[in-house]
């Protein structure tokens, strides 16, 4: 009976071991990563922060203001928006949307007056190399089918999504 407790009891410390060697080893690698992906797209910055305190990346979510859409629906576009950014990231820089989930997923509001202003923003962003994720409302409760009611930007570089949103209001 006594040796059937000491084994499990040393089963259990070395599972505990193992466990907390195989952690630091994970820990280790996602750092040395989160370092060079954080120092190329620091713009600059001389040392930059491994937490994501100064805000290294971020998503913009752009609504159209002149639809005059009630709050649930911009939610809804936004959430749209959000979800889509986020594939569009994972599929084509999965690293990048490591560190974005790492400094905390910020995202932003902003609104535009108007759909001139939306696209011009979404040229913008793709002309800054950004993910963008424009929404097309369906059209079945309070706005016109085809409508473009959202823009997504990023997530991406913070100072990079700066220049394009940045002179943006909030919404």
């Amino acid at each position: 009976m006594e040796s059937s407790y000491l084994a499990v009891a040393l089963g259990g410390v070395m599972g505990l071991g193992c466990g907390l060697g195989l952690g630091w080893h994970f820990r280790a690698r996602l750092a040395k990563s989160s370092k060079s992906l954080l120092a190329a797209t620091a713009n600059g910055a001389s040392e930059p922060s491994i937490m994501g305190e100064g805000g290294e990346f971020k998503m913009v979510l752009v609504v159209r203001s002149d639809l005059k859409m009630g709050k649930g629906k911009v939610a809804a576009q936004c959430s749209h928006a959000a979800v889509s950014a986020y594939k569009q990231v994972q599929r084509r820089n999965p690293e990048l949307l490591r560190q974005w989930e790492y400094c905390g997923q910020p995202k932003v509001v902003v609104k535009v007056p108007d759909q001139d202003g939306l696209m011009d923003l979404l040229g913008h962003a793709k002309e800054a190399g950004l993910a963008v994720s424009l929404i097309q409302d369906a059209g079945r409760t309070q706005i016109a089918p085809g409508s473009r009611t959202v823009l997504g930007v990023g997530p991406g570089p913070a100072h990079l999504v700066d220049h394009v949103t940045g002179h943006l209001k909030l919404y």
